[in-house]
């Protein structure tokens, strides 16, 4: 019988590192056997299982009881005796690799559970810390200098700002037309769009933190000029844009500024705001740089898709360059609250002063408050990528996160979100876990560069502020090296701090004076403000819990009622083989992005893939991505995760002929989370692509996967040959924005009526003016209240009924989110009738607006699909001819035309940024 071969023993520092002396646990550098012998101290440990890079072994024996420490501090404890060698792991960790797809064993239970240490902070025996003593001599930068106070730019920027979500497509066409013109000015950096998700919607509880970021972009030092864009009529507007600017001394003066309200079509006012912004040119490109003094530099210190590492040299290593700006008279602005739990005895070792400290820790209380207001805990922050990583616990992470702060340096001062930072020092700032909306509140606190350590690979850039990323680990540098700025892995590899925080600290200053980051060269950034909140005490979350579940079985229609079954036919695709829907309108590749990470990559293939005319061959349209802001850095909650839900709805959208899932490899929701959700449901994983930005080794890595498995689809494929669908195949939505008259609602609802009498399906969603108009209610279903039928994003695959009336659930009014649970439900188009102000289209499926007011006509006549005839009584068969149209793709919507179009999922009542 043949003898296993025995492991060779291996030199601790060949294999793991302890991040103090003190610790009784170490972190291994890479995916070592079960078997193996380490050599450390004088002991021969042997590990018990493998242990997966980052994760952490017991080099000391752990009595049940007993902490484990890193960092010399205790993050566990044990739950059974730890012996040296074994490898150490709680419920939570286990869970996380459950779900991926790992090839050895793993233990079956867990032998040591969480312990979130107890900060109490000891007021009476209290000592202020001196300050960094400050250097003698100077070092400085080239950068722009600002009048009115607002600190010297290191980029200048003209900025095209939608003051709420409403505007956000339209900046985005404005910064689209705009595209190159900055490239003929030498001292223009860009012409650039910030847009997000707020302020567009019904009751916000975040007013004054989106008042507050906004009015910190208009003023930043990067900003040469700011174009401010609205519809007047938000819950955030120009106007109160313009009162809060005031009312809090912010030097708008000092900027060039332009505040627009769109009151014209959508091609005229981009006419408008084109001029604006090329008058501005010249004078923009007049400002110069100039040599100023570090102390002008203020870091944002943010880490992403952290792994065990992040805590060991990334963090580090900005912590030491932080503490070295400090010294030169700058600033630094650390933030994300809840990766701070845990970590207080660290963060407030040394302190200007005790009101200080008491801020921060009232401001971790206040963010537990409001978390713990949904039915969540802060403890939850960490993603599967960060335990798969090493980070089994939130104290882990937030031990690691806080090493942006160098033992050395003092916490000067504490800042709500987006509050400016008046003067240099290192600061903590009130913000989320979740990178993106606490990026912006730096950015809105004066920031003019950002520092963005990842462990796993975050490739996250800001619109108008230079990122410099910084990666934990070599393996992972040369594996992301066209997508990183910095290897800080070097530390880990023997090179002393010292010497790679001087390089650092170089490049910074060069980033500063103009130097483009990688992230610049790419071309591809994300803006989001900390989203809104819907709870706003505690008591509700089991109410919530308890609230009914929509069955999936659609309404019946009143009897007797005359509605004509409307003429409505149109060329579609045959049913495809394995699919649970009918003929289809459109063949359409599909690219989903598992999260906000990999969001912006997504559209950059679809962009490409269309300009090569891929697919068309196979009859495929075109392709289109769903980039949106969830997967990562919230908790879901209440009745199920309707971010899951819509987004399985999408993979099974009648319309997606091929669909691809791009993850970026840390999210919560990852390609092997959506492969068990897909196989929990039952649906043949095959018919799906999986890619992964860190995985496959970068965007330009991954770029070329995603195209390969695209065109292995097509092989061979041909266009199917059309058929005639008729009213029995229409699955639409009806929808209202702005006012709604009788006779319109009248109209609606015959039409509604009679594509369900023709055996097709209508969904309305539940926010919507027609569900309250006794109008439309009696042609349809009668007076209310009626209970959704469908849950938000609910695939009509997976309703008792796939025709019929639908009503489909609406935790909140914003627009977009609702077109987002829709286009999750299936339907092919979206009919909304326009009392107002013309409406976002959504991505992939196509959204008429339709008005018969004489009001909306005279202003935005041009984008409209339809201005409904005089006689009101056949406004009916021309929204239904509109539609065939539409589905037989002889008719692209006018919102489509433009590019003003938006796609966000909801986080429900009880989601919460983390």
């Amino acid at each position: 019988m043949t003898q296993p071969i025995p492991f060779q023993s291996i030199p601790f520092q060949n294999v793991a590192r302890l991040p103090m002396p003190g610790d009784n646990v170490a972190i291994v550098t890479r995916k070592v056997p079960a078997g193996t012998v380490i050599e450390y101290n004088g002991q021969s440990l042997t590990l018990d299982y493998t242990v997966l890079e980052g994760h952490r072994f017991a080099i000391a024996p752990i009595a049940p009881g007993e902490h484990l420490l890193s960092w010399e501090l205790p993050f566990g404890i044990a739950t059974q005796g730890i012996a040296p060698g074994q490898y150490v792991h709680n419920e939570e960790m286990l869970e996380a690799l459950g779900g991926r797809s790992i090839s050895f064993a793993l233990p079956t239970t867990p032998n040591f559970k969480d312990f979130v240490p107890p900060y109490v902070l000891d007021e009476a025996n209290f000592q202020p810390a001196e300050g960094l003593p400050a250097y003698a001599h100077e070092r400085a930068f080239w950068g722009y200098p600002r009048a009115g106070g607002r600190g010297v730019g290191t980029r200048n920027t003209i900025i095209l700002l939608g003051t709420s979500s409403r505007t956000g497509g339209f900046v985005k066409q404005l910064e689209a037309r705009l595209a190159g013109v900055a490239n003929a000015w030498p001292n223009i950096d860009g012409i650039v769009a910030v847009a997000h998700t707020e302020g567009g919607h019904d009751d916000p509880h975040n007013t004054e933190f989106v008042l507050r970021t906004l009015a910190g972009f208009v003023v930043h030092p990067n900003a040469g000029a700011v174009l401010c864009v609205d519809y007047g009529v938000e819950p955030v507007t120009n106007a109160l844009l313009q009162e809060y600017l005031a009312d809090n001394d912010y030097p708008l003066d000092a900027v060039p500024h332009e505040f627009l309200t769109l009151t014209d079509g959508f091609q005229t006012s981009l006419d408008r705001a084109e001029g604006i912004v090329r008058d501005w040119l010249e004078d923009v490109n007049a400002t110069s740089r100039d040599l100023t003094p570090l102390s002008e530099l203020k870091l944002a210190l943010q880490c992403g898709g952290s792994d065990a590492f992040s805590g060991v040299s990334g963090n580090p290593l900005i912590g030491w360059v932080a503490r070295e700006v400090v010294r030169y008279g700058g600033g630094a602005n650390l933030a994300e609250t809840d990766e701070l739990i845990g970590a207080e005895p660290y963060v407030l070792q040394k302190v200007k002063n005790v009101e200080t400290a008491r801020h921060f820790l009232d401001l971790i209380a206040r963010f537990q408050e409001r978390v713990g207001w949904h039915g969540h805990t802060a403890e939850g922050n960490p993603s599967g990528g960060n335990k798969f990583r090493g980070l089994y616990n939130i104290v882990l992470k937030s031990i690691g996160a806080a090493r942006k702060k160098d033992p050395e340096t003092r916490l000067d001062g504490v800042l709500e979100y987006g509050e400016r930072m008046a003067e240099g020092g290192y600061f903590f700032m009130d913000s989320p876990g979740n990178d993106l909306e606490s990026i912006a509140g730096q950015v809105a606190s004066g920031c003019n560069a950002i520092f963005f350590v990842t462990g796993n690979g975050s490739i996250t850039n800001f619109p108008f502020v230079p990122t410099i990323k910084v990666v934990t680990t070599t393996q992972r540098y040369q594996l992301l090296s066209r997508d990183m700025d910095v290897n800080a892995g070097r530390y880990l590899d023997g090179t002393p701090m010292d010497e790679l925080g001087a390089e650092t600290l170089d490049l910074t200053v060069r980033v500063a004076s103009g130097e483009r980051t990688v992230g610049e060269k790419a071309g591809h950034s994300q803006v989001q403000l900390w989203r809104d909140w819907r709870q706003t005490e505690p008591g509700h979350v089991e109410e919530i819990s308890r609230m009914p579940q929509p069955k999936g079985l659609s309404l019946p229609l009143l009897p007797n009622l005359q509605s004509p079954i409307p003429n409505l036919q149109y060329p579609a695709f045959p049913k495809a083989a394995g699919s649970t829907s009918g003929p289809s309108a459109e063949r359409i590749a599909l690219i989903l992005p598992t999260s906000l990470c990999s969001g912006q990559i997504a559209k950059m293939a679809a962009a490409q893939f269309n300009s090569k005319g891929l697919g068309k061959e196979a009859g495929i349209s075109r392709f289109v991505a769903l980039a949106h802001t969830e997967g990562c850095g919230s908790s879901g909650g209440g009745t199920g995760d309707p971010y899951v839900r819509s987004l399985v709805g999408y993979l099974r959208h009648p319309a997606a002929a091929h669909v691809l899932l791009l993850e970026h490899g840390c999210e919560k929701t990852h390609n092997d989370y959506f492969r068990h959700e897909l196989a929990e449901r039952g649906i043949d994983l095959s018919r799906y692509g999986w890619a992964s930005i860190q995985s496959d080794g970068g965007i330009d890595a991954v770029l070329e996967k995603v195209e390969k498995w695209f065109v292995e689809q097509f092989a061979g494929e041909k266009a199917p040959a059309p058929i005639t669908a008729g009213v029995e195949n229409v699955r639409i939505a009806l929808l209202n924005s702005g006012e709604l008259s009788d006779v319109a609602a009248i109209q609606l609802g015959r039409l509604a009526a009679g594509i369900v009498a023709g055996g097709g399906g209508v969904v309305v969603p539940e926010n919507s003016g027609l569900l309250s108009s006794p109008a439309f209610l009696a042609e349809t279903i009668g007076p209310g209240p009626h209970l959704p039928t469908l849950a938000y994003g609910q695939a009509l695959a997976d309703a008792g009924d796939t025709t019929g009336f639908h009503v489909m659930e609406t935790p909140t009014s914003h627009w977009a989110e609702t077109l987002t649970g829709l286009g999750g439900t299936g339907v092919e188009a979206v009919l909304a009738y326009v009392g107002g102000h013309p409406v976002e289209g959504h991505p992939l499926v196509p959204v008429l607006q339709v008005t018969g007011e004489e009001s909306v006509e005279q202003r935005y006549s041009a984008d409209m699909d339809a201005v409904l005839g005089d006689d009101p009584a056949g406004w009916a068969q021309e929204m239904a001819d509109l539609l065939a149209a539409t589905l037989g793709r002889s008719h692209k919507p006018k919102a489509a035309q433009v590019g003003n179009i938006d796609f966000q999922f909801t986080r429900g009542l009880l989601g919460v940024s983390m």
